[in-house]
């Protein structure tokens, strides 16, 4: 199937940035992981499949949980770090919605915050269902909609700045999208096959710093990064103007940032 204006805005937006997302924003995509291997099932013994594996913190963990890994992504840099981080592990380089395995070959298949970044989400969701044995689970993440304060941060700054989506950065298109709520992100999960399906909101206060914070979207990670990086310098500046002001709102002692998430968790039988 051939990518779309969306998934090929992804690649470019993720080329190169493997450093820059292992600094900041994975920590946060971490958080998840226990539950979402939970989810699947994962355990001693489980031919597992970690889908977008990025730095490679799910195919870590779920080795040491006992399990056999495979993990794929799409950005070559991740796939090298993932390689280093969990070298029992077999990783490879992988686009959705197409992945170099058989069909029914995992006893359980898991997707950290993978949906949100490609451009049709039912077909990757089929596919990952292609891959998962009959009975199985399959248990992926998204963000949630409407976004928690911590996540809506700098977006916050962005907009206060003056800035909107550039059209170089392109949004999921409309018959593409679903509402990023529970029930919508259960029923995506069956439109693509999937039984006993159940999603639950997870909720976390992620501690960080405003240095490290700035660092992702300085460096152009995400699609917070491409809006941020793609504008003049005096903008930019800006930007972090706001940022700086706006953090106050989360400042604790010590000089921690304390900022509230909000994920979708949701699982299903193949």
């Amino acid at each position: 199937m051939a990518q779309t204006g969306f998934d090929e805005s992804e690649r470019r937006a993720w080329a190169g940035r493997a450093d820059a997302y292992a600094g900041g924003f994975a920590r946060l995509c971490a958080y998840t992981v226990p539950a979402l291997l939970d989810a699947a099932g994962v355990g001693e013994g489980t031919w597992v499949l970690d889908v977008g594996t990025g730095t490679g913190t799910a195919a870590v963990l779920a080795g040491e949980r006992g399990a056999k890994v495979a993990a794929v992504d799409a950005e070559p840099d991740m796939v090298a770090r993932a390689a280093l981080a969990a070298p029992a592990a077999d990783v490879r380089l992988a686009v959705l919605p197409r992945l170099p395995f058989d069909d029914d070959a995992f006893d359980a298949v898991v997707a950290n915050f993978v949906l949100n970044h490609v451009g049709r989400p039912r077909q990757a969701l089929t596919e990952l269902r292609r891959v998962t044995r009959p009975g199985a689970r399959i248990a992926a993440t998204v963000w949630a909609v409407p976004s928690a304060a911590g996540q809506a941060l700098l977006g916050r700054a962005v907009q206060a700045a003056g800035v909107t989506r550039p059209d170089h950065v392109p949004s999921l298109a409309s018959e593409d999208d679903f509402p990023r709520t529970e029930r919508g992100f259960a029923e995506l999960l069956g439109a693509a096959g999937l039984t006993d399906v159940v999603c639950d909101t997870v909720t976390w206060e992620h501690r960080t710093t405003a240095e490290e914070w700035w660092s992702g979207p300085a460096a152009g990670v995400a699609t917070i990064g491409r809006i941020v990086t793609s504008q003049p310098p005096e903008v930019v500046a800006r930007i972090k103007d706001h940022f700086a002001a706006l953090s106050a709102e989360f400042a604790a002692p010590g000089g921690e940032l304390v900022l509230p998430h909000t994920a979708l968790l949701a699982h299903g039988r193949a």
